[in-house]
């Protein structure tokens, strides 16, 4: 979820290729699909609904008019099974055994949820232990586990890194700019790996990055997973999040100091405290298995049809949601309508130039706003093995304020795209500027993501903030009243007015690095110092390059 997300793979130290210009982008395009995709017959595209149903059925015909070809062995669509989760008859999580007892009431004082695909939870004095970051680097000779068996226990976890406070991206951990160790699905998943019932993060809006209500009416209602073997009881119990003053106010029952503890887990060496406390709770679960669905076009490769580039945009958003005067839509305009009307108009805009030497596969993924997982699905079921896949472009909301001078590239210094990506954007008279927000962990919450994770390189790079009409204040001010005001809410809805200019911008980008990667030989990777670097070698490797 982003202002304007590219996700692309590199060309390794190769010259760029003659280019004559491509074909112009359709504003037409964009206009329609944006529109049509947001209005409020679809719903809010909440997947397996009956607004998924509309959408998908609407990105096939708009796929099938711009001249692609069915993507999944002559099928539209993708399987991607779900399981719905929705908790209640949730009792107030408790801690006894303290100089008084605590008590946290749902929703006001924490939410909790489970992966578990099971119909009741049920934690009875669970030792509670506080495990500072909740992080287990080896690389980085960091572990906040170690010396500590936490099987079958609570643990208290703070969100973002040790470093988030530094001012710049000096330190162990990128400083302010957050790393997947600062996520809080990394936090659930470690915690997980080392066999914690429960797990705890303490919400704190500055390294959160959002505020207490964004937590709440993300994690209250039903929540969303792959319907996988094993029904992920290997997961933790239960998983969620508590208020900060009520997790001063546990620690303090414990005789335990919370922001000295809170410094204390800043410092390399820090070692699990176990707050001699236990922690119970309990809640029901309402179970619905589902199917949602990815939706796949292809242009067919004319030399080395096996060997694919990828373009994709989450197709869904939040459907009914908290109503805002009356409005009880979140329409998802801009997030992400946008991004799905940019990848039409880019096949568009592909299919008029014809077929290039690799293949290029239009893909629009279900299921992003509930954790990258229709993305995450085809990544761990390819229909083109990764292996073979050269790299791609994803668009989670494009810019439509208005043409810019500059632009951001997001998680910059993993992939050798950078080098390619510059002279593209600098063709166009733009600067590249710092990422606005690098603490608010941008890199890992779009579908760019899934597929880094499993080794197929990705930039995030698109618009800045520095207008042409307007300079940074504008855009900096359009940027903030999105977020405060549209961002997830019913209010995110189209407007005839937006200027799209700075998505041509960007749209141009994304066609010229899709065509030039799928017009040529090289096989992009991840710098030596990127995480993903290992993966793509090994399955590299696998393919016999």
């Amino acid at each position: 979820m982003r202002r304007f997300i590219l996700l692309f793979a590199a060309l390794s130290a190769t010259p760029l290729l003659a280019q004559s210009a491509p074909p112009a982008i359709s504003i037409d395009t964009l206009k329609e699909v944006t529109k049509t995709l947001s209005s409020d017959a679809f719903e809010g595209r909440a997947p397996v609904s009956a607004g998924e149903d509309k959408t998908i059925a609407y990105i096939v015909e708009r796929m099938k008019a711009a001249g692609l070809k069915p993507g999944n062995h002559g099928g539209w669509y993708q399987d991607v099974p779900m399981v719905e989760i929705t908790a209640h008859d949730m009792t107030p999580l408790t801690f006894s055994g303290g100089k008084t007892p605590v008590s946290l009431a749902y929703r006001t004082d924490m939410v909790l949820g489970t992966y578990r695909v099971t119909p009741q939870v049920a934690i009875r004095d669970s030792d509670v232990v506080f495990v500072g970051y909740g992080i287990n680097a080896p690389e980085k000779g960091w572990n906040d586990y170690a010396g500590i068996d936490v099987r079958g226990k609570t643990v208290v976890v703070l969100i973002n890194d040790p470093d988030w406070q530094t001012p710049d991206r000096t330190g162990l951990f990128d400083g302010k700019a957050m790393t997947y160790y600062g996520r809080w699905t990394y936090k659930f998943e470690e915690a997980a790996r080392q066999g914690a019932a429960a797990v705890l993060i303490v919400h704190d809006t500055e390294p959160a990055a959002y505020g207490w209500g964004v937590v709440a009416s993300s994690w209250s209602g039903p929540q969303i997973e792959l319907d996988e073997r094993g029904d992920h009881l290997d997961q933790s119990q239960a998983v969620g999040w508590m208020q900060l003053a009520k997790a001063k106010e546990v620690f303090a029952s414990a005789g335990k100091d919370f922001a000295a503890l809170s410094a204390a887990a800043k410092v390399k060496g820090f070692r699990a405290v176990p707050l001699g406390i236990k922690a119970s709770v309990g809640f029901a679960n309402s179970i619905r298995r589902q199917v949602s669905h990815n939706v796949i076009g292809i242009l067919p490769g004319t030399a080395r049809p096996q060997e694919t580039v990828l373009y994709t945009a989450h197709w869904d958003h939040l459907g009914h949601c908290t109503p805002v005067k009356g409005d009880g839509i979140c329409n998802g305009a801009v997030d992400n309508a946008s991004g799905v009307a940019g990848l039409i108009a880019l096949a568009e805009a592909q299919v008029k130039t014809g077929p290039a030497r690799r293949s290029m596969v239009f893909m629009a993924v279900t299921a992003e706003e509930s954790g990258l997982l229709g993305s995450r699905y085809y990544a761990e079921h390819p229909v083109y093995p990764l292996a073979l896949t050269a790299g791609g472009v994803n668009m989670d909301v494009l810019n439509v304020v208005g043409p810019v001078r500059d632009y951001e590239i997001t998680g910059a210094g993993k992939s050798e795209i950078e080098d390619m990506a510059r002279p593209l954007f600098a063709a166009q008279g733009r600067h590249e500027t710092p990422e606005a927000t690098p603490e608010r962990g941008h890199y890992y919450r779009s579908d760019h993501f899934s597929f880094a994770k499993l080794g197929v390189p990705m930039l995030a790079a698109g618009s800045g903030l520095d207008q042409v009409k307007g300079g940074e204040a504008a855009g900096k001010a359009a940027a903030e009243d999105y977020n405060a005001n549209r961002y997830h809410k019913p209010q995110d809805e189209y407007d005839p007015a937006w200027n799209w200019g700075g998505a041509v911008q960007d749209l141009d980008v994304y066609y010229r690095l899709g065509r030039q990667l799928a017009d040529g030989t090289a096989w992009p990777n991840w710098y030596p110092s990127a995480e993903f670097r290992a993966i793509r070698d090994k399955s590299r490797a696998s393919a016999g390059r």
